[in-house]
């Protein structure tokens, strides 16, 4: 079992260092002034994951061909076209030149550079292997990137058709159908209409007369939901109904343990004090369910007790992930057994993905084809009722 003895528990011990002074608009060299325009904080573009990779991964090739960490950041603010990341290498770079240490600089960037980036950087600096720690940010990063992208892919087809069946039923509700309900009433003088078609033109009416309340109610709804989602037991309600979820659930809950395994295993393998990275994982793991499940694993290890039974007792971990843990524990090995697992449930996350896919296109397509379908059968029974009525009296 691994004690307490490994490390403090904050989530980072160091203060940030002094944010280097703003430069004057106007700076007078050799008889010319400088003038620097900066644009306000709100219109700045935001660092996507995808740009703090591609700066990692830079940075990491720099230091490792043996350039010096402040030469490396010049190197690379003169380059990078985001004004963002620009601006915040430019601070960085005058942070370490007055006697900062990198991961000091990083603290001046909170919403650039997180509480796991900045401890790893730190347990580098420590141990001397800067250019390790840099290249498993970057190879974490792209994991990751790797990942949302492929869940985001699986999740694009089914919410284009979803959109395109809402609004072409919005448009027969609205165009189509009144045009036939016209129709109806002159031909069939009043006689009644099937179930069927009866339904949906009473939706149309609905549609029709109470559209803006039936959008408002849908607003309030989402807005309520919002805010219910904000709150620390609603996260964890919402997260429970996404781990137990139906066809989606298994992606969701392998998705978060290899998120969850590789940030471990990386801060671990790093350096970074098993307390303090239990915290770190547990503040970024973005899920309420893992959130609890990790601080019982920090209150079990802080005691002196091993990480596998919190584990088990969550329900949320599989019991391979536990027994490799187990195993981890036992053998010394654990930050790369927890890198196994991680490797592991990538895969399974690309199967399970793929397998979804497989399943949805055609469920989309029928789900699609009903309610279209549905319309078009309401609007034909009564013309064929009309035709055969017409055909009689000839």
């Amino acid at each position: 079992a691994i004690g307490a003895a490994g490390g403090s528990e904050g989530g980072g011990a160091a203060k940030p260092a002094p944010a280097p002074a703003a430069k004057k608009a106007g700076k007078k060299s050799m008889g010319q002034t400088k003038i620097e325009i900066k644009l306000p904080k709100f219109l700045r573009p935001k660092v996507k994951q995808k740009d703090l990779m591609t700066l990692t991964r830079q940075l990491a090739t720099l230091v490792d061909a043996g350039l010096p960490l402040l030469r490396g950041l010049h190197v690379l603010q003169r380059q990078t076209p985001h004004v963002t990341l620009k601006e915040a290498l430019a601070g960085m770079c005058e942070s370490v030149e007055s006697g900062s240490t990198f991961s000091e600089s990083l603290l001046n960037y909170p919403k650039i550079f997180d509480n796991l980036y900045v401890n790893m950087v730190r347990a580098g600096e420590a141990g001397g292997v800067l250019e390790v720690v840099l290249n498993r940010l970057a190879e974490f990063a792209e994991k990751a990137e790797k990942i949302k992208n492929k869940v985001k892919g699986a999740m694009v087809y089914p919410i284009v058709v979803l959109v395109a069946a809402v609004g072409i039923t919005g448009f027969l509700l609205v165009a189509v159908i009144p045009k036939f309900k016209d129709i109806f009433n002159d031909l069939l003088e009043g006689k009644p209409l099937p179930a069927i078609t009866q339904f949906v033109m009473d939706a149309s009416n609905m549609v029709m007369n109470n559209g803006l309340m039936v959008v408002a109610a849908i607003a309030v709804i989402v807005v309520l939901f919002k805010l219910f989602a904000k709150t620390k037991f609603g996260r964890y309600m919402v997260d429970t109904a996404k781990i137990n979820a139906p066809m989606f659930g298994s992606l969701v809950r392998r998705t978060a343990v290899a998120r969850m395994t590789r940030t471990l295993g990386t801060l671990l393998a790093s350096g970074v004090p098993v307390l303090q990275a239990i915290n770190i994982v547990r503040d970024t793991t973005g899920n309420e369910v893992l959130v609890r499940a990790l601080q019982s694993v920090h209150d079990a290890v802080k005691e002196g007790e091993s990480m596998t039974a919190p584990l088990a007792a969550s329900k949320v971990f599989p019991p391979m992930v536990v027994s490799m843990v187990e195993v981890g524990e036992e053998t010394g090995a654990l930050p790369d057994m927890l890198m196994r697992v991680a490797n592991t449930y990538d895969d399974e996350v690309d199967n399970a993905v793929a397998g979804l896919t497989s399943v949805i296109e055609p469920l989309m397509i029928i789900i699609l084809a009903v309610v279209v379908g549905t319309i078009v059968i309401a609007m034909f029974m009564p013309m064929i009722q009309i035709i055969t009525t017409l055909g009689s009296q000839a």
